[in-house]
């Protein structure tokens, strides 16, 4: 009986309306629509009587809704179950009873659509027994509407809970967290923002709410604030980009701010939830990391150009020092290009490639051999990231080669030409140096010389890689595989 809502139902028109045509196609005076309860039975609509309910141990409807069909009882004087009954022998004088059960989906009687009469009756015709049964599967009807429609009042009131039960928590967690945290609807509206937004910017509650956001950036930064993010909105791409925030104080401070879209199951956007976290101090302090970082790579450029005037001092005063004066002076020379690649020394002397790439490494240290008209040597394949330590050996090995190329190789001529193939696989690289166009070479004989073990040291004990040369008529063919690892720290 729980599961009805039966003051839903209670004197509603609908039941009303059952009961009257009940009534007038049985010709009694009165009809009930009579639910019974552990001790009592409840009419919950009624036509011809003001009473609304009595005790279940007088009821009538208590025997007729264990009955498989409609019970009748002619005259209830003489029924044995009913001769005594307070409802017969009292003031309501009943004689004649119908009363069609009404049973519930799962088997359980729930009580009867009645008709009565003062007056005995032979009882009722074919067509009110039909009418009478029609009459009670509607009044079933109305009570699974009112049970579908309690169920669905409750879930919704569960779920109502639940969503503010979660909100709740939500809120609490986000007033917690150090970081800023903010939402907004698919379209990018901000409706929600927790409490340490409004205690670090000092703004009004609910003053920062749709695109009042973009108003407490600096200056500078909103316009890319405002690219970034509506880039993230257009493609659903997680949404990172640090900016200046005005702080409660007055004073911009840096913040880092991130988003992630949540999807429904169709995969449509339905909210963005993100936060901005203060690395105001971390900014600081990388700068000044990059201050004493330039000055350092300052310094060390000094020195090798304090070593590189050394060795010419050096020369001066010895004639046939001369030529291993030079070739130092060139490697020292490579040694400070790569380092001003990796690390320059200051915002001008930063390079246009970009400072991890052997691409753009190669291309620094072969600029000095560009002729006036073309670069003779090319780079071609596969991207690599490189770093300080995988910088200098790399230097030293590609100087090396292009040096030798110069004096006896591809360079040497004004046609020739050299190409470094880069190629990757899972964990090893294979650099490929190949010279064409130059004179015939040959394979040397005898000891290695200082460049080869110059090479083979940068190559193989710095790099850990192995060389393998093919000495082809056209040019030098060297292969160098380096494992991955060597290039940059993981």
């Amino acid at each position: 009986m729980q599961t009805y809502d039966l003051e839903s139902l209670r004197n509603s028109a609908a039941l009303k309306r059952i009961t009257d045509f009940a009534a007038a196609l049985c010709d009694t005076p009165v009809a009930l629509v009579s639910l019974v309860e552990e001790s009592r039975q409840t009419f919950i609509s009624r036509t011809g009587l003001d009473l609304t309910e009595t005790s279940r141990e007088t009821s009538f409807c208590a025997h007729a809704m264990l009955e498989d069909e409609i019970m009748v009882v002619p005259d209830a004087t003489h029924d044995p179950r009913f001769v005594n009954n307070a409802l017969v022998t009292g003031d309501l004088h009943i004689r004649f009873y119908a009363g069609a059960p009404l049973v519930s989906d799962d088997g359980i009687p729930l009580g009867s659509l009645c008709v009565i009469d003062t007056e005995p009756r032979e009882g009722l015709t074919p067509l009110q027994l039909q009418g009478l049964a029609t009459l009670a599967d509607n009044v079933m009807a109305r009570l699974r509407d009112s049970r579908d429609a309690a169920a669905w009042r409750a879930a919704e009131r569960d779920t109502r809970r639940q969503l503010s039960d979660s909100e709740d928590r939500f809120r609490t967690l986000a007033d917690t967290m150090p970081q800023m945290v903010w939402s907004t609807l698919p379209d990018g509206y901000h409706d929600y923002y927790n409490a340490r937004w409004y205690e670090f910017t000092g703004t009004p509650e609910g003053s920062t709410d749709g695109e009042g956001w973009n108003g407490v950036f600096h200056p500078e930064d909103q316009e890319r604030a405002w690219g970034v993010w509506r880039h993230s909105l257009t493609t659903g791409d997680p949404y990172q980009i640090e900016y200046r925030l005005r702080h409660f104080d007055g004073t911009y401070r840096w913040v880092l701010g991130r988003a992630l879209p949540i999807r429904d199951a169709d995969g449509q956007i339905t909210r963005w939830f993100g936060t901005c976290t203060d690395i105001h101090e971390q900014k600081l302090a990388l700068h000044e990391r990059e201050v004493i970082s330039q000055e350092l790579s300052h310094r060390i450029k000094n020195i090798f150009a304090v070593i590189s005037g050394l060795i010419s001092f050096a020369a001066r005063s010895r004639p046939d020092f001369a030529p291993i004066a030079a070739d130092l002076r060139q490697r020292i020379t490579a040694l400070g290009r790569a380092h001003d690649f990796v690390r320059p020394h200051s915002p001008a002397s930063r390079p246009s490639a970009q400072q991890d790439s052997l691409h753009g490494l190669l291309g620094e240290l072969f600029e000095p051999y560009r002729r006036s008209d073309r670069q003779p040597l090319t780079i071609v394949g596969d991207e690599i990231a490189i770093d300080d330590r995988s910088a200098t050996p790399l230097a030293l090995l590609f100087h090396e080669l292009a040096t030798n190329a110069t004096k006896y190789g591809a360079l040497s001529t004004d046609e020739g030409e050299v190409e470094v193939a880069i190629a990757r696989d899972d964990d090893r690289a294979t650099l490929r140096w190949s010279e064409r166009g130059g004179p015939a070479v040959v394979a040397p004989t005898g000891p290695q010389g200082f460049g080869s073990q110059l090479i083979e040291l940068s190559a193989v004990r710095q790099l850990g890689g192995t060389v393998s040369r093919d000495w082809q008529p056209e040019g030098l063919v060297m292969t160098v595989q380096i494992p991955l690892t060597a290039f940059s720290r993981p």
